[in-house]
């Protein structure tokens, strides 16, 4: 263990630094399996040890599993959209000078947030239709292969 680092031992007290850990040769062979790389090595009569040839169970010491979910996905999803949005209305609430914008002939005044976020939104579109034109591509052309194998 590295200075600096904490590590409890069985029974929730940091463990000591006794020295170099022993090596495998040295333990029983049962005993030889249940050994990891830095894992701490306990004697087998200490104290909130398992007992030998007792079996310990399979979710002792474990977190339970957690599985991801549709709805758990699309939560996160929602969060990270609305602090995107509350980003978003700061900026546009701190840049709210007038600024002279010319397109095709047109031309106006509109606050410099507003007119960086149409810009914005604009690009997502058209990569948006782009990206959108290549999958029905894709997928026409996977349709097709798959007319043609089963010929």
């Amino acid at each position: 263990m590295s200075a600096g680092q904490y590590t409890p031992g069985p029974d929730r007290r940091p463990e000591t630094e006794a020295g170099p850990t022993p090596s495998n040769a040295a333990q029983p062979s049962m005993d030889r399996a249940a050994t990891y790389g830095n894992a701490p090595s306990y004697s087998p009569g200490a104290p909130g040890t398992p007992a030998t040839g007792a079996a310990p169970s399979p979710t002792a010491g474990r977190a339970p599993e957690r599985k991801v979910t549709r709805a758990g996905v699309i939560w996160a999803a929602v969060v990270a959209a609305l602090v995107l949005l509350i980003l978003l209305i700061i900026f546009i609430l701190q840049n709210q000078e007038l600024v002279l914008v010319k397109f095709l002939g047109f031309e106006g005044s509109v606050p410099l947030g507003m007119a960086l976020f149409i810009a914005a939104v604009t690009g997502g579109v058209l990569v948006a239709a782009a990206g959108g034109a290549r999958i029905l591509q894709l997928r026409r052309n996977t349709h097709r292969s798959g007319t043609q194998q089963r010929r």
